[in-house]
């Protein structure tokens, strides 16, 4: 009768258990639940299920234990009992846990060693061990470890596809964090700007002086050509501050009269000029907390540098028609498209303001110097006129991006962008073609400027009508089509350039801006 009775106590763990199975979704909750259920039926004392990870396993679900221990539950694969099972895949019953020096009590939750043994099997999916299963049990006269351990062992086989579902998820878990920590390792060691695009030697040597400086007080001098894209790194050095969430203003100072600029800057009282009818807060003062950006700095005229130069040395200004100091916390960026070191030179720049504003210096480079970046950029401004436009152009032909890597782009990425928002506007099809670029792209296509005219195979008269046909082409180009101002650029007559750009057939409203 004993005999049928622990039977259908078995059989009835095993139909719970099933029951479980089916209707509990969540993994830790099912095994936390089968754990409860060995404590009701069988007297289950302490019990944990471990999982491996790496060469270690780890508590996932228990019944019995505190957090704290349960934190303490971690074993060295070959460590201890459980350690030993993990490692050959083999239960291991030991009868009094008192008297076996390998048991470890790593989880220092039983007061009393004696009169408990201990049951641990594996849990194994596809050949391969993934965790443990294990129990404490009391001792009593009833009480037969052969029949609990065989009990147990089924509980493993039944719950190793469940269990797998955690060992799988926390596998691809650990994996991705892996991943993200190289990834962030390698944007850590070149950080690139979200607003800013291009992968070429001399963009990385920008990038990594971005994330230098970004955070700091430092003004920084942004120097590069038109076009070059110093607002975006202005903009990006602001995003990569502790001041990112305050405000970033921009001055254009080649954009404001200079009977205004101060105004602009510093604000005004009312009634301190003519037509001043109410106090006027200034672009210093509204960039409190934040970042003001002073675009073409170069083209201060020396009173304002005299004031500018005073802001930067003490943080603070008066208002026009004021005498009250206003104090403002503002991190200061400049960029200019000028040398400064010329203007200097010529009296129209102070030495003491340049060096005050030189502190960190970003130069740029011109996009013929970074032509691996071109096509980057290209189907990064196709993307976006793509959508503003509601065109759905795939390509860029090969004589197209042939004709955009050997221009040489004085406008830098400013002029690609309006040459790619061009070519989606006329292009008829799916494709951007050499006849969807602007004449200049079309001419410089035919007559190339990295022509090596040595090389040539053509007589004499053809090299040197080609070579002039470049010379005339980019000063056209460099005075908008004006033949006055391109024939004293030269050192010509604008009748003898008229005679030449007829003999040419050059078209010079080509070249007219």
């Amino acid at each position: 009768m004993i005999k049928g009775r622990k039977a259908n106590r078995e059989i009835e763990v095993l139909n719970q258990i099933s029951h479980v199975i089916v209707r509990q979704k969540n993994v830790s909750l099912l095994l936390k639940e089968v754990l409860d259920i060995l404590y009701r039926e069988i007297g289950l004392q302490r019990g944990t299920v471990t999982l491996r990870r790496g060469s270690a396993v780890y508590i996932e679900a228990s019944h019995g234990l505190t957090e704290a221990e349960i934190k303490r539950g971690k074993y060295n694969i070959g460590e201890g009992i459980t350690g030993r099972v993990a490692q050959i895949g083999k239960p291991i019953i030991i009868p009094e846990i008192s008297d076996d020096p390998n048991f470890l009590d790593r989880t220092q939750s039983r007061s009393d060693l004696q009169g408990i043994a201990f049951l641990c099997v594996p849990i194994i999916y596809e050949g391969e061990v993934i965790g443990t299963m294990s129990m404490d049990r009391t001792k009593g006269p009833e009480t037969d470890l052969e029949k609990d351990f065989n009990l147990l062992e089924t509980v493993a086989n039944i719950l190793a596809d469940a269990v797998s579902i955690i060992f799988i998820e926390k596998e691809e878990r650990d994996r991705l964090l892996e991943e993200n920590r190289l990834l962030k390792l390698e944007l850590d060691e070149n950080p690139r700007p979200t607003n800013i695009i291009g992968n070429c030697s001399k963009m990385r040597e920008i990038y990594l002086m971005i994330s230098q400086v970004s955070d700091s007080m430092a003004t920084v001098l942004i120097r590069g050509g038109s076009g070059t894209g110093k607002e975006l790194v202005a903009r990006a050095l602001h995003r990569g501050s502790s001041r990112r969430s305050n405000p970033f203003v921009i001055v254009n100072c080649a954009a404001l009269p200079e009977n205004l600029i101060e105004s602009e800057l510093f604000g005004h009282e009312k009634g301190s000029f003519t037509g001043a009818s109410n106090r006027r807060i200034g672009r210093i003062e509204a960039a409190h907390t934040g970042t003001i950006f002073l675009d073409e700095i170069g083209d201060l005229r020396p009173p304002m540098q005299v004031k500018l130069l005073r802001f930067l040395q003490e943080r603070t200004f008066q208002r026009i028609g004021s005498n009250q100091e206003h104090k403002v916390d503002v991190r200061v960026i400049a960029a200019t498209s000028v040398k400064l070191e010329n203007m200097i030179v010529s009296g129209d720049f102070r030495e003491d303001l340049y060096y005050r504003l030189n502190v960190f210096p970003i130069v740029l480079p011109d996009l013929k110097d970074r032509r691996s970046d071109i096509m980057l950029l290209a189907d990064s401004f196709l993307a976006k006129y793509n959508k503003l436009y509601n065109k759905s152009i795939k390509r860029i032909s090969t004589p197209a991006i042939n004709a955009m890597m050997n221009y040489n782009w004085p406008g830098n990425v400013r002029e690609l962008e309006s040459c790619i928002e061009r070519a989606v506007l006329t292009s008829a099809d799916e494709t951007v073609h050499l006849h969807n670029l602007p004449p200049t792209l079309q001419a410089e296509q035919k007559f190339p400027s990295t022509v090596n005219y040595a090389k040539m195979d053509a007589d004499f008269d053809t090299l040197v009508s080609s070579f002039e046909r470049e010379l005339i082409v980019d000063a056209l180009k460099l005075k908008n089509g004006n033949i006055a101002a391109a024939a004293r650029h030269l050192k010509l007559t604008p009748r003898i350039l008229h005679y030449k750009i007829k003999q040419l057939n050059i078209d010079i409203s080509q070249y007219k801006g």
